[in-house]
């Protein structure tokens, strides 16, 4: 079986967000007077802010423009947290893609984050040319666990769904994999091993140094 792409989440992934994605949640609270806790964060990260904010409780669901003041403001807030305190690729990442590069298999980032977060770490990191192309949530219209955009990151690259491998950190993401009908390799950045393998992605690693082409390959 061709391996013909491989679609990165990107927080907790590429880069460790987690901490400057709780403190911004955390300043938007108290930006409009909300409580939120550790607990309700963890339990939305990874999902798409048109999910979040209802499920908190901060917006009806069908309330379009709020949801979208609301999310606009605190992906401003984690911008200036990432501009202001600098971010590095996690271990293994780059020379992964550098691998990836080097064997002509194609890479995309299949996100629930904005566009502008992803351009903004790629002019921190400067990777951006190690990646084809980028599936962010202006692309979709469905959130993780639904498949929506990881189908959208392998159609942007011309790639068969069936030969392409999601790398998650998430429960949702490892999920919106398997709806996609893709392998999918899960990374304890956020989650423990064993919580991940509850999912049952095809691989569970402690971190992108464990993989290269080969590894992905050896998936099938």
């Amino acid at each position: 079986m061709p391996l013909d792409a491989v679609i990165f989440d990107f927080d907790g992934v590429v880069i460790d967000s987690h901490s400057a994605h709780e403190r911004s949640w955390f300043m938007l609270a108290a930006e409009i007077q909300k409580n939120l806790t550790s607990e309700e964060f963890n339990r939305t990260f990874g999902q798409r802010n048109e999910t979040i904010l209802p499920l908190l409780g901060w917006a009806d669901e069908g309330d379009h423009l709020r949801i979208k003041e609301l999310g606009d403001r605190k992906e401003v807030l984690y911008r200036e947290i990432l501009a202001q305190e600098g971010i590095v690729a996690l271990p293994g990442v780059v020379a992964l893609l550098e691998n990836l590069k080097a064997a002509g298999i194609p890479a995309a980032v299949g996100t629930s984050a904005q566009r502008k977060n992803i351009e903004c770490a790629f002019g921190l990191l400067g990777i951006s040319h190690l990646f084809q192309d980028v599936a962010a949530s202006e692309d979709v219209t469905k959130g993780k666990p639904d498949p929506q955009v990881f189908l959208k990151a392998a159609e942007k690259l011309g790639a068969d769904p069936a030969n392409c491998v999601v790398i998650e950190d998430a429960h949702v993401g490892i999920r919106a994999a398997r709806a996609a009908g893709m392998k999918c390799v899960g990374v304890t950045t956020t989650h423990s091993a064993e919580s991940l393998a509850a999912e049952t992605p095809d691989r569970v690693v402690n971190s992108l140094v464990e993989l290269d082409a080969q590894t992905l390959r050896d998936l099938w």
